[in-house]
C-alpha cells in the first residue's frame, strides 16, 4: 500500500487525513509535516499519526502531498525537491498539490526530471466526506498514478478528473462554490426573519431545504437511467420546473430573483474567481 506525506494539515489536509483513516487506510502507512508544534501535538493525540520532518517524511513517501497555501508551495517544492533527488525511488514518487492557481508545469521545473505531478482541486465539504475533488495530471503523471490518487480522494467524496487547462474554472465553481451556497443560506435565514420566523426556525428550514434539494440532484446523477425511465430530467432546471407551478408562490418569487439579476450576479461572481486563479498562477510563475 501506498505510503502517503501530506505536508501542511491545514483543514484541508487533516480533512483528507480523517478520511483516509476512515476509509481504512493504517495509520503506519501515513505520515505527516507540521511545523508549528501545538498542531503537530494535536495531530499526534487525535490520530496517532507519525509527525516527522519534511526531508524524512518525503524520502520515505511514495505520495507527496502538498496542502500548504500557494504562497508557501515554492519554498516547500524546492525542500521537497531535494528529499526526492536523495530518495531509493526518485522517479516513482507522485506530487500532488492543492494550491489553487498554481500549474503542474511549475512544480515540474522545480522538482527532479520526471517527478508525476497531480493537481487537485478538493472543496471544504471534504471536512464531513461530502466533497468533491477535481484532479488533472501533469505531463509525467501516468493514468495508473492518476487513479492512485483519485482512490484517496474518494476518501472525502466525489472526484472528477478534467484537463489542467479548466482547473481555474474548477477552482471558481467548486472551490468556492461552498462560500456562494453559504452566502445564500444566510440571505435566506435573514429573509425569513423578516417574514417572521425565528432565527433558529428560518435556519433550520433553510439548511434542510438546500441539503434536501441538493439530495435530489445526487439521486438524479447517480441513477441516470431510473430517473429517465420515471420520466424526470438530471437538469436542475426540470426539477425547478416540478417545484414551480404556474403562477404560483414560486413562480413568483423566481421572477423576483430573476428581475434583481441573480443569474448574471452569479456569473460575475465565477469570472472574477476564475481570473482571480489565473492572476495567482501568474504572480506565483
Amino acid at each position: 500500500m501506498a505510503r502517503i506525506a501530506i505536508i501542511g494539515v491545514g483543514n484541508m489536509g487533516e480533512a483528507l487525513l480523517s478520511g483516509l483513516l476512515r476509509s481504512g487506510r493504517q495509520v503506519k502507512d501515513l505520515v505527516v509535516v507540521e511545523a508549528r508544534p501545538e498542531r503537530a501535538r494535536y495531530l499526534t493525540e487525535t490520530y496517532a499519526v507519525l509527525v516527522a520532518p519534511l526531508a524524512d517524511a518525503v524520502e520515505n513517501a511514495d505520495v507527496i502531498l502538498v496542502a500548504v497555501k500557494p504562497q508557501h508551495v515554492d519554498a516547500v517544492i524546492t525542500e521537497a525537491a531535494a528529499a526526492i533527488t536523495a530518495s531509493d525511488h526518485s522517479g516513482e514518487q507522485v506530487v500532488v498539490t492543492v494550491a489553487a492557481g498554481i500549474p503542474s508545469a511549475q512544480l515540474e521545473t522545480k522538482l527532479p526530471a520526471g517527478t508525476p505531478v497531480v493537481r487537485v482541486m478538493p472543496n471544504t465539504p471534504a471536512q464531513v466526506g461530502a466533497g468533491v475533488s477535481v484532479l488533472a495530471a501533469g505531463r509525467f503523471a501516468t493514468d495508473e498514478q492518476l487513479d492512485e490518487i483519485a482512490a484517496l480522494f474518494k476518501a472525502v467524496g466525489r472526484v472528477l478528473i478534467v484537463p489542467e487547462a479548466q482547473m481555474d474554472a474548477v477552482t471558481a465553481i467548486s472551490g468556492s462554490g461552498p462560500a456562494y451556497f453559504f452566502l445564500m443560506i444566510e440571505a435566506l435565514v435573514d429573509a425569513g426573519v423578516a417574514a417572521g420566523l425565528t432565527r433558529a426556525v428560518a435556519a433550520d428550514l433553510a439548511v434542510q431545504t438546500m441539503a434536501g434539494a441538493a439530495e435530489m440532484l445526487l439521486d438524479r446523477l447517480e441513477h441516470p437511467d431510473a430517473a429517465a425511465a420515471a420520466g424526470m430530467d438530471t437538469a436542475a432546471v426540470q426539477l425547478r420546473a416540478m417545484v414551480t407551478s404556474p403562477g404560483g408562490t414560486t413562480a413568483v418569487a423566481l421572477r423576483e430573483l430573476e428581475r434583481a439579476g441573480l443569474r448574471s450576479a452569479v456569473d460575475a461572481a465565477v469570472q472574477a474567481a476564475k481570473t482571480h486563479s489565473e492572476q495567482v498562477r501568474v504572480t506565483n510563475g
